[in-house]
């Protein structure tokens, strides 16, 4: 099939919202192989460039995966898979838009700690306890990052939402935070993060969710306000 260059988009874009559409209405479920490329692109009508092109995009999206001398699958669907993407998305932000992403983080980081507090369970806590106790004992900044996202990390697990934790995740970016704590010990700054993590993990432990979530949000508002102060400084 003849496509001009000016219609492969489009025709790449179809035949992305049709391997989509089969996927939502069960013709493709989790786990299952997909026709070969010639079967795939004769049954849309394309050419199998186009198709090539469109199993490339979903593939990068977490959609499909390929399986070497096996074949194209479609992926567990699950929303770590999807949300992959928001890691590059917060690793190559700068400026005005790093700060967008910590208040969509505040938002979302804030609500998940609120819900955690009513729902952690006793092995989870230890967990997040052990890490704080960590950070408390060091003053190298990798192994206090190291367990900075863990305590964030089993936190995000224990409100129970899958696809808030895979966003959460996606919204923290290792390389931005090891900025930020390079920049912490550059300003003698730890004490008072050390007390930000104190005071989420009090808040954990009483079970109280407004507690929790009040200090969440001013925790991940301290980065945003330095990372303001860095911008402008």
């Amino acid at each position: 099939m003849d496509e001009t260059a000016p219609q492969k988009g489009t025709v790449t874009q179809r035949a992305i919202e049709r391997i989509k559409a089969m996927i939502t209405e069960g013709v493709l479920e989790p786990g299952q192989r997909l026709p070969t490329e010639r079967d795939l692109a004769a049954q849309l009508g394309i050419s199998r460039s186009s198709m090539r092109e469109a199993i490339r995009a979903l593939t990068v999206l977490g959609v499909l995966e390929a399986r070497h001398g096996s074949g194209i699958y479609v992926t567990r669907l699950e929303a770590g898979d999807l949300l992959e993407t928001f890691g590059v998305v917060a690793d190559l932000s700068r400026g005005p838009r790093l700060v967008e992403l910590l208040q969509v983080r505040r938002v979302l980081e804030s609500t998940a700690t609120a819900l955690a507090a009513a729902r952690i369970t006793p092995e989870q806590l230890a967990e997040v306890g052990n890490h704080l106790a960590a950070m408390n004992a060091t003053d190298d900044p990798e192994e206090i990052l190291a367990h900075d996202l863990a305590f964030h990390r089993e936190i995000a697990a224990a409100a129970g939402n899958g696809t808030m934790a895979a966003i959460l995740e996606g919204l923290s970016s290792r390389t931005f935070r090891a900025r930020v704590w390079r920049g912490y010990q550059e300003e003698g700054a730890f004490a008072r993060t050390r007390r930000e993590h104190a005071a989420i993990h009090r808040a954990l432990v009483a079970r109280d969710p407004e507690a929790a979530r009040a200090a969440a949000a001013a925790h991940v508002g301290e980065v945003e306000e330095w990372l303001r102060a860095r911008l402008t400084g």
